[in-house]
């Protein structure tokens, strides 16, 4: 299958945005993957843990989801069908950004939970899912339905 310029430019565009998510999704994977060894991570209460463990699930989710599509791309050189190629990563980018805002709301959650007691952390997590429920997903949506872009 021929490729045009619009075809590459549209590849190396996704795989400059990978370049953008990616170190977000390896971040708070980071963070996580040290919070069970901190000192007080023993006396968090069980539903603390829960949220932990699908924070960092999640996080881990995005980070695999975000890397594929470059590990892919690599082992499937030269490419036969770029078109096919881009539709399937383009799922697993969203799919790493719907895994990614998930646990960004949760890692809010978790974090100011302890600085601001639950209750106030539970509307800061909500408010940061209203956030990127807008920008990331809402936004971007309505702009191409209009036409604008």
């Amino acid at each position: 299958m021929a490729t045009t310029d619009e075809d590459d430019g549209d590849l190396s565009d996704m795989l400059g945005e990978l370049r953008v998510l990616l170190p977000n999704a390896q971040l708070l994977s980071a963070f996580l993957i040290t919070v069970p060894f901190a000192p007080g991570f023993a006396g968090v209460v069980a539903v603390e843990k829960h949220v932990f463990l699908a924070t960092f699930v999640l996080s881990v989710a995005a980070l695999v989801l975000f890397s594929a599509p470059a590990v892919q791309h690599r082992l499937m050189r030269p490419l036969s069908n770029r078109t096919r190629f881009k539709h399937i990563a383009t799922r697993q980018i969203l799919a790493g950004a719907g895994a990614l805002s998930l646990a960004l709301v949760l890692a809010s959650q978790l974090v100011l939970s302890s600085v601001l007691g639950h209750t106030l952390a539970n509307l800061v997590a909500g408010f940061v899912a209203v956030l990127i429920l807008a920008l990331w997903w809402v936004l971007p949506n309505a702009w191409r339905a209009s036409g604008r872009f």
